[in-house]
């Protein structure tokens, strides 16, 4: 599920104005965490997480095992927040911030 460059610019776009909904702590990558950003990824397809962790290469693994968790894309990562995007064919427009911002 490659994106584009196109759709990741689209994306960010779009995301630019979101807010985290997820925050992954000292703890890292835990089930609740993966659980959490599944159910936002379901609802809003594209979903902001900040990252609290100190280093930046604990950051970025955290941010690739997550996205690899979660089956989603890593559209962007810049200081300590990433933009995840997952497709759900059967988004509901009043929730998904693809459709709502489209």
């Amino acid at each position: 599920m490659s994106l584009s460059s196109r759709e990741k610019k689209r994306f960010r776009q779009i995301a630019h104005h979101l807010d985290a909904v997820v925050t992954i702590g000292d703890q890292g990558v835990s089930e609740g965490v993966i659980h959490e950003t599944k159910r936002a990824l379901d609802d809003h397809e594209l979903i902001k997480v900040k990252l609290a962790l100190t280093e930046r290469e604990d950051r970025k693994v955290a941010a690739t095992e997550l996205a690899g968790a979660c089956a989603a894309e890593l559209v962007h990562s810049i200081g300590k927040v990433i933009v995840l995007y997952r497709h759900n064919p059967k988004a509901n427009p009043k929730l998904s911030n693809v459709l709502r911002y489209a």
